[in-house]
């Protein structure tokens, strides 16, 4: 028997070959999905892109508040599950009321910015049928999500959506939430009247707010 006979068979993919190929094919797909949860959520962004083109049906002004007129809206996805204080909730059940929707992380700045005005305009309005709701996300520590909420004084309930699964509900073209924080109203049907994609002032705030709460 010949010495080429005698040597063993040899695949043509060696085991370090295997290997590198499987890891490039995880490491391909954890950037796939980071990729996507940052079109999702951006981190503490200062502002969004967004616009009235196509079917959207909304309008952003000037000051990058994109409005939705009456009859051209579509409704708010299911929002329901537990709070920052571990409580039950459920967006739908405020309908009849209009819904401010503010999404937030206790680490990001321009939330913590923006929080002393959602505090006071929540209080003012908390009899005038307006309901506040947080949607806390990215923050993995509920201590870190609960010390912010009493350290800016917000008595209204946030649910608590750490992996941002919420969010991921709102369909692509609609005035979803895009950057971490976001702001969205809803009118009284549970349907999106108003988004902002940035920071909002108490008079930003209230520019949403108020077209919406004189509607009847």
């Amino acid at each position: 028997m010949s010495a080429a006979s005698r040597a063993p068979l040899r695949s043509d993919r060696s085991p370090r070959a295997t290997g590198r190929t499987c890891r490039a094919r995880r490491d391909a797909a954890l950037i796939a999905g980071l990729a996507a949860t940052a079109l999702l959520v951006s981190a503490c962004g200062s502002g969004g892109t967004s616009g009235g083109g196509g079917n959207t049906n909304f309008v952003t002004g000037t000051d990058g508040v994109a409005t939705v007129a009456e009859g051209k809206r579509t409704p708010a996805p299911d929002l329901s599950g537990k709070t920052v204080a571990g409580k039950t909730l459920d967006v739908a059940d405020y309908k009849g009321k209009v819904v401010v929707l503010n999404v937030w992380g206790s680490w990001c700045n321009p939330c913590r910015a923006e929080a002393k005005n959602f505090a006071k305009v929540s209080k003012e309005y908390a009899g005038k049928g307006v309901q506040f709701v947080g949607i806390n996300t990215r923050d993995t520590n509920l201590k870190s999500a609960a010390a912010f909420e009493e350290d800016f004084g917000i008595a209204y309930p946030s649910l608590y959506d750490p992996t941002g699964k919420l969010m991921l509900r709102f369909e692509k073209g609609t005035l979803n939430p895009q950057t971490v924080p976001s702001t969205l109203v809803l009118d009284r049907d549970g349907k999106i009247a108003a988004r902002s994609l940035s920071a909002l002032s108490e008079e930003r705030l209230l520019k949403m707010l108020k077209p919406v709460v004189a509607e009847k």
